[in-house]
């Protein structure tokens, strides 16, 4: 059977997670990221270094693959379009000129008939007057940003006036939901009404940044239903293939909530790596290189925790029982609230 050789663009742990799970699977892998240091080089067959923007550093990396994928949103469209043209890019560079926008995304949601919090467009400064009466809530730039990056909390008058910001950029102001939870769907659509859907994970994040996940996450019936069932309007709405999650916002009325999509395997589905028979990334790789699917088992309940800065340094020691998983995702540097590993304990 043939096995294609597959492009990951990207070289940070989700690259290096989908490289080691396309190993399994006998399909090599060529990383390219506009980091030398990327830790995803460890576990390709071949790795690129350059510029996302340098045209020959594309033609370069499309010319050794058969498929690409991506392990992060943050690509320029036109890259990811240009690729397109040689070589099948999956999911599809259109998912991600919606996904890339928090306004795009937020009105392609609610086009679908599912629910977000409020929300408003900021351009300018006197555009904040519209928020006055949605207060609090946060600020966000509509583009770039993530784990609390470019985002500002309002959560009054005074908020408004210390702001300095660069208006410049285009800005959303989501107001807040009365928060009772927050849970994660990671789907893997394979194509028309096809799917393999792991069940919700409850997440909990501390400053901005995932901090916990766990199966099976505390809610009832009806929110477990619906998020699934969103999760795939979503993802067939988009056509997508591959992995995405779609995070949600669970208010204290138990009222559901679509946060944002992640078009790609996500930091809340790593215990899937150690809780399921198939991980999340091995059903990207199965779906986005036209393999089987293979129906999805639950082995194991399952607790992650994202090892964050100094964390890490703790765990490199730690004597592990049979039930503790560590990885260590070899970044170069230890940063304050950079992610450097995780730790996955199941429930035998």
């Amino acid at each position: 059977m043939f096995k294609p050789v597959l492009g990951i663009i990207g070289g940070g742990q989700l690259g290096s997670m989908l490289a080691s799970s396309a190993k399994k699977l006998n399909i090599r892998t060529v990383i390219f990221s506009d980091d030398n240091d990327a830790p995803a080089r460890h576990f390709a067959n071949e790795f690129i270094f350059g510029d996302y923007n340098d045209a020959n550093k594309i033609k370069e990396f499309s010319y050794k693959v058969d498929l690409i994928t991506f392990e992060f949103e943050n690509i320029p469209f036109k890259t990811l379009e240009t690729l397109n043209k040689e070589k099948t890019v999956s999911p599809s560079p259109h998912v991600i000129k919606i996904v890339q926008n928090r306004l795009f995304e937020k009105d392609f949601i609610n086009k679908c008939n599912l629910r977000t919090t409020q929300y408003v467009h900021i351009r300018n400064k006197s555009d904040l007057n519209t928020v006055r009466d949605l207060m609090p809530g946060m600020l966000k730039t509509c583009t770039m940003g993530y784990d609390g990056k470019g985002q500002y909390k309002l959560n009054d008058e005074k908020d408004i006036e210390k702001l300095d910001i660069d208006f410049s950029k285009d800005y959303i102001f989501e107001k807040y939901v009365n928060l009772l939870k927050e849970i994660s769907v990671i789907i893997t659509r394979f194509g028309h009404q096809r799917y393999e859907i792991y069940e919700p994970i409850e997440n909990i994040h501390e400053d901005q940044i995932l901090k916990y996940s766990k199966i099976p996450a505390k809610i009832n019936n009806i929110i477990l239903n619906k998020s699934i069932e969103w999760a795939s309007i979503l993802s067939e709405e988009l056509n997508f293939v591959g992995t995405m999650c779609v995070e949600f916002f669970i208010d204290k009325n138990e009222n559901l909530y679509v946060n944002e999509i992640a078009p790609r395997v996500h930091n809340s589905g790593h215990l899937t790596i150690n809780s399921h028979n198939i991980s999340q990334f091995e059903n990207h790789i199965r779906s986005v290189c036209g393999l089987e699917k293979i129906k999805i088992t639950k082995l194991f309940n399952a607790k992650m925790i994202n090892l964050i800065g100094s964390d890490i340094i703790e765990y490199k020691n730690k004597q592990l029982s049979e039930n503790e998983f560590f990885f260590d995702y070899l970044k170069k540097e230890i940063k304050d609230k950079r992610k450097m590993g995780h730790f996955t304990i199941i429930e035998k």
